[in-house]
Order: C-alpha cells, then sequence, then structure tokens
C-alpha cells in the first residue's frame, strides 16, 4: 500500500470525547470515527487490525473442532419468551416491530437462537458433541456508551456454543476452549489473565473472564501469586478474619449519637474501631426489602448480595423508602428488632462480639451487640469485597490485585437454554434428555482496544505484529530525490515479494512528519533511506516497542525483514510467552 493512496486521516489533537488512550489513539491515527455515540465506523487500517484479530480467532477456533456459521442479528421475540429473557434483558436489547407488528430484537447475544436451531436440527447422542461459532456484530442498548470501543452500542464479537450429552462432555468443551483462548490472546500479543468471574445475565454455574492487564482497565482482580486462584473482585471469595474480641458478652444497651451516622462518626464519637461496628444496609431485591450487613470497615459487594438472593434486579433502597417504612433515617437503621424483612449477614458478622448498631431510632445506636443472641440472620453468606493483602481462599499467601480489560468470558451454561426451550436428544438406551450447553465469547474490536490500552507510548501505538495493519513502513527521506525514490520503489516491491505486509510513504511531505505519523499508527517496524545510508549501502532499521535503531546492509534486506517478522510471529505463537 502507497501511503499516498492510503485512506488513513490523522489528527493532530486528541477530541475532547475521548477518555481512555485507546479511544484517544484510535481516532488520531485513522483507525475509527464515530457515527453516534457508542458506534464507529472501521477505516482500512482499523479493519485490517480486525481482520487479524478474527483470522487468529478462527485457527484456534477451528483448530478445537468448531464449525462457523452465520446466525441472524434480527431475532423473534417468541425465542426469547420462550426463555424467558424478553423481559429479564432488560432495557440494553434493542426492541423493534416489523410491518405486521411481529416484535423482534437486534441480537445482543444469540443463546436462544443457536439453541433454537439445534433443537430442530439434533435428536440422537450420534449427533454430538457439537461446537458451533460465528464471527458477527452485536448490539447493546448501554445506558453510558463511552471509552471507545470498550463499551460501545454495536460491537464485533465471536461466540461459539457447546452441546454436549452431558456434564462430563461440557467440562471438555469448556477447557478446550479455555486454552483457545489462551492461544487467541497470546498470539495477539497480550499480557493477560484467565479469572473466575459472575455469570451475569448469561446464566450458568461456572465463568471465566480473560482481562487484558491494564492500569485503565474497568475490572478490579485479584490473584495468587503462589497458586493459581484468581478472581474478578464481584465474585473473590473471601476469608473470614475475626477480631481478637472479649469471651463475654455485655448486656444490650441503647445510647444516643445524636447526628451520628456514618462509620466514622459514629465511632469517633463512641470511641469505638469500624471493625466492631455492624454496617446494616437495606436493598430492594426484585420489588422485596432485605437487609444486608457487613463489618463497618467493609465493603459490600452487590454481586455477592444478588446471586445469594437470587434475584433479577437490586437497588440500594432510597432514603424516603425507609423513612416511610420503618420511620428511620439512614444510618441509624440496625438489625436488632428489625422485622418483617429477611436479614443477610456477612460471613465475619457471627464472629463479632459486643458490637455497635444503629437502633432503628433516629440519633440511638446499640452497643454491645452479640449476633445470635439479639438477633438472627436468616443467611450467613460472604457479601463482601476481598481487599489486595488478604489471605488466599486456597492457600493463605496475600492476595496481590491489578487491573484488566475484559475481553473474552466463557461459561457452563449446563441445561439452562436447553431445558427452556426443549432441546433434546435421545441417549444409547433410548432415554429422551436435555442438551448440555456452554458459551464462549470474545469482543473483537474490544480487543483490539485493549492492545492499544496495553501497547503504546507518548508517541503513539505500539501494535504487535501480529495484529498491525501493516508490518513496515518503508519511508524515503524526500521523494524529489529521484535516487531515493527509486530505491524505496525497490525495496518496497522486494518487501512485497518475499510476502512482507509494507506501506511506502511516498507523500511529498517532510521527513519529520512522516515520522511523527508512522510512530501514531504504530507500524512495528520502519526502514528509512537518506543520503546518508543509501551512499554507505545500508537502511535505518528501527523497531517500534523499543525505538532502537541501527543501519543495516540494503541487499538482501527484504530476506532479513521477512526473518525477523516470521521470528516475531513464532515467538507470539509460543506457549508460555
Amino acid at each position: 500500500m502507497r501511503a499516498s493512496q492510503l485512506f488513513a486521516p490523522t489528527l493532530k489533537e486528541t477530541p475532547a470525547e475521548a477518555e481512555v488512550i485507546s479511544h484517544q489513539l484510535l481516532l488520531r491515527a485513522g483507525f475509527i470515527r464515530k457515527a453516534a455515540a457508542g458506534i464507529y465506523t472501521f477505516l482500512p487500517l482499523g479493519w485490517r487490525v480486525l481482520k487479524k484479530i478474527e483470522n487468529i480467532v478462527r485457527e484456534e477456533m477451528d483448530r478445537a473442532g468448531a464449525q462457523e456459521l452465520v446466525l441472524p442479528i434480527l431475532q423473534p421475540a417468541e425465542v426469547w419468551q420462550e426463555s424467558g429473557r424478553w423481559e429479564l434483558y432488560g432495557e440494553e436489547m434493542f426492541r423493534l416491530k416489523d410491518r405486521h407488528g411481529r416484535s423482534f430484537c437486534l441480537g445482543p447475544t444469540h443463546e436462544e437462537i443457536i439453541t433454537a436451531l439445534v433443537r430442530n436440527e439434533v435428536n440422537s447422542y450420534k449427533q454430538l458433541p457439537l461446537l458451533l461459532y460465528q464471527i458477527q456484530n452485536k448490539y447493546r442498548d448501554e445506558r453510558r456508551p463511552r471509552f471507545g470501543l470498550l463499551r460501545g452500542r454495536e460491537f464485533i464479537m465471536k461466540d461459539l456454543y457447546s452441546f454436549d450429552r452431558d456434564e462430563a462432555g461440557l467440562e471438555e468443551s469448556y477447557w478446550k476452549m479455555y486454552t483457545a483462548y489462551s492461544n487467541v490472546f497470546r498470539r495477539c500479543g497480550l499480557k493477560f489473565r484467565a479469572v473466575e468471574a459472575d455469570t451475569g445475565a448469561i446464566g450458568g454455574n461456572f465463568s471465566h473472564e480473560f482481562m487484558v492487564l491494564a492500569d485503565t482497565g474497568e475490572a478490579r482482580v485479584v490473584f495468587c501469586p503462589s497458586c493459581d486462584y484468581a478472581a474478578n473482585v464481584e465474585i473473590a471469595q473471601s476469608v473470614p478474619q475475626p477480631l481478637h474480641t472479649p469471651d463475654e458478652q455485655l448486656p444490650l444497651k441503647k445510647v444516643s449519637t445524636p447526628g451520628k451516622r456514618t462509620v466514622e462518626e459514629v465511632c469517633a464519637y463512641l470511641g469505638v474501631v469500624p471493625q466492631r461496628l455492624i454496617k446494616t444496609l437495606l436493598y430492594e431485591a426484585d420489588g422485596q426489602l432485605v437487609a444486608a450487613l457487613v463489618r463497618g470497615d467493609r465493603e459490600l459487594n452487590e454481586i455477592k448480595l444478588q446471586n445469594a438472593l437470587g434475584c433479577q434486579k437490586l437497588k440500594l433502597a432510597e432514603p424516603e423508602q425507609i423513612r416511610k417504612i420503618f420511620g428511620v433515617s439512614v444510618g441509624y437503621v440496625g438489625p436488632v428488632g428489625l422485622e418483617g424483612i429477611p436479614i443477610y449477614a456477612d460471613l465475619e458478622i457471627p464472629y463479632l462480639v459486643n458490637a455497635v448498631a444503629g437502633a432503628n431510632a433516629d440519633d440511638y445506636h446499640w452497643v454491645n451487640v452479640n449476633p445470635g443472641r439479639d438477633f438472627l440472620p436468616a443467611n450467613v453468606v460472604d457479601l463482601r469485597e476481598v481487599r489486595v493483602g488478604e489471605p488466599c481462599p486456597r492457600c493463605g499467601h496475600p492476595l496481590e490485585g491489578c487491573r484488566g480489560i475484559e475481553v473474552g468470558q466463557i461459561f457452563k451454561l449446563g441445561t439452562k437454554y436447553s431445558e427452556a426451550l426443549r432441546a433434546t436428544y435421545v441417549d444409547e438406551k433410548g432415554k429422551e434428555r436435555p442438551i448440555v450447553m456452554g458459551c464462549y465469547g470474545i469482543g473483537i474490536s474490544r480487543t483490539m482496544a485493549a492492545a492499544v490500552e496495553q501497547h503504546h507510548d507518548e508517541k503513539g501505538i505500539i501494535w504487535p505484529v501480529s495484529i498491525a495493519p501493516y508490518q513496515v513502513v518503508v519511508i524515503p527521506v524526500s521523494v524529489k530525490d529521484p535516487l531515493l525514490r527509486e530505491e524505496a520503489e525497490r525495496l518496497y516491491k522486494e518487501l512485497e515479494a518475499e510476502g512482507v505486509e509494507a506501506v511506502l510513504d511516498d507523500r511529498d511531505e517532510r521527513a519529520g512528519v512522516k515520522f511523527v505519523e508512522a510512530d501514531l499508527i504504530g507500524y512495528p517496524l520502519r526502514l528509512t533511506l537518506g543520503n546518508r545510508t543509501l551512499s554507505q549501502g545500508t537502511v535505518d532499521w528501527k523497531w517500534r516497542k523499543n525505538q532502537e535503531e541501527e543501519a543495516v546492509p540494503r541487499e538482501g534486506l527484504g530476506r532479513r525483514v521477512k526473518e525477523a517478522i516470521q521470528k516475531s510471529l513464532e515467538e507470539l505463537n509460543a506457549p508460555g510467552t
């Protein structure tokens, strides 16, 4: 490709709307353009990166024995109503009607439509297992689309679905995809970590997220450097850490705490540590009020609470609602004498002795509160958010933390969708059984953005060789010099003959402008031809990732570049890199 013909409109200034570095650089370097909030056009450079990511994904899916198909983006409401998700999916689903008044949606995901397909075509154990996948646009009406490609309303995704006879088959399919995903992200040149995760709206009982490690990541991860435990903080298991407390339970006592509502205010006023305070939070779960208890020094994890309750919708109760029902202000609610609603207590609450809690009366708290004596929780479950430094739930080693960008997630669905949509098969004994399913997604466009978040510097993008739009850029310092222009042309054609993906910057621009744009776009290798190097029979060779520059012989350069590119690709393909 010649730069004079390449449609890559770069920007000198960063658009004000771009908050994160991937959004800024992909706009500035001419990879994407905004069409509407959360909706983007991919320009030629961006499309080439996406196709390379897609090709890596296809190779790994095909290697794992999966078959590619294409499912409809426009999906009838009936299959979603069968699964029960038409109403439950929420406002993120784009819904529409055709001219006959029939309801459809733009596919946010494809569990229903592919289960219906398999239901109609598979009826015998001899047809299983199956691994079916597609690469396609998905549509979700995000409340706040932001961060460019990281949270959009239209995005490109690979979704694969496994269909097995039993749980043993699902186990094999799941770990086959776990390995394939690890291969994909390694080949894309990304530093990543697979972590245990919440299954969310997709459902199922077990899941891993694949996180690209980046300081700008929205997700927080804890992991153990001593064993293989790693989890999103949404579901990370906590180990109860009891306090050193007195053995004797003192009599319950109501004390005045005028105007003291927060943990800090109450603890300072009563002279107690936050670890001895019971924090009572009221939530509305599918329209019903529940109370959740954690220690004063802890934060409640709403995902854990929602999973413990098994509810679809969870939100913190409004202060006006609390006042209307209990006649008390937020900050004075406590578990003692709290009637009419179930109480869910974190695992650490039963260990407290002579604790402090709201007295369900404004300006008053109870002291010497003892769980089991003064109140009985309906359930005691893990509700708190794990922090860095706490003991690993598996080996006890202190946990470490990092931030990440989710680029893929795999799920064990079990029979959630097959039972709802009646997707069954007949086993060897003639008995009808539900198909056991899994689903596995990779955000193709999100992976592109995550790569930029992880690989950039103050000059621009630093693409891994495997997903770079072009591998090499050839820059003659002056196209007005016929010798330089002719030699650049020869080198460019030599690279093409070797199968190297190259751009010849044949524009009549200053060399400095070309260098700046080459760094901004992120070509992995830059070859510069100048009068000095040409007279010496050399070319300036510079890797984008480390900025190391050296003069290399011009003779045989095409072959040497090919070998260098191939070596870089082999390093990415090697297990454990």
